[in-house]
């Protein structure tokens, strides 16, 4: 009897242990959530850690005590949108990743890319906008953005590997400057230009960048 009775209050201690930690985690996603839109309506040093709790519905002690200031708040939002979500699974080995990677035909390679990156610029086009207004006054930002443009060069790299895995790149073009131009053009800063300031859809994006990698990168 009192083993039983001694399991029944572990198995509680458990559910109680991850019914806090869920309830943690899911205020946590809250408050980014709330940066992050408040963010972009008014920039990064136009958003107070008072205001994100208003947003949020919590307190600013709460928020000072998970994130500790507004910077790191800024990182986790730039995180998520990234796709470093907490899973398991790195980015690169994702489905829609792989699904890049085992396609044979360079062109189609290039297409499914550009649709991939039309998704990915959906989320974080308007958070590294607001990091790199951000960078030219907090150094501390700054290093935020350099490491996100430094991810990004390696993921383009990575791309440009793939290419070629399956065919030459078009004649005289050398794989740095073809790492250079894809990194370059498959941008967030390009992204806002085109679908932001001259209201392109997102199809449309997606074609363009298409079109315009499979003239410039193959033959």
């Amino acid at each position: 009897m009192s083993r039983e009775i001694s399991r029944k209050k572990t198995s509680q201690r458990k559910y109680d242990s991850s019914g806090r930690q869920a309830q943690a985690l899911e205020s946590h996603a809250q408050i980014i959530k709330a940066a992050r839109e408040l963010f972009i309506e008014s920039g990064y040093s136009g958003v107070s850690i008072e205001a994100i709790a208003r947003k949020a519905k919590t307190s600013p002690e709460t928020i000072y005590s998970v994130f500790r200031n507004k910077r790191t708040i800024l990182s986790r939002a730039m995180d998520l949108a990234s796709g470093m979500d907490g899973s398991p699974i790195p980015i690169m080995l994702r489905t829609y990743i792989q699904e890049v990677t085992l396609e044979r035909d360079q062109q189609k390679q290039i297409q499914m890319f550009a649709s991939r990156m039309q998704i990915f610029f959906s989320h974080i086009a308007p958070v590294v906008e607001v990091v790199r207004a951000a960078s030219k006054t907090e150094p501390e930002i700054k290093k935020i953005l350099k490491k996100y443009l430094d991810d990004r060069y390696q993921g383009m790299g990575f791309f440009i590997d793939c290419l070629l895995a399956n065919g030459p790149l078009r004649s005289g073009l050398s794989k740095l400057t073809a790492v250079e131009t894809i990194w370059a053009l498959a941008s967030a800063e390009i992204y806002n230009l085109l679908v932001g300031d001259r209201g392109w859809s997102g199809e449309e994006y997606e074609l363009w960048l298409s079109d315009t990698l499979i003239r410039l990168l193959l033959s």
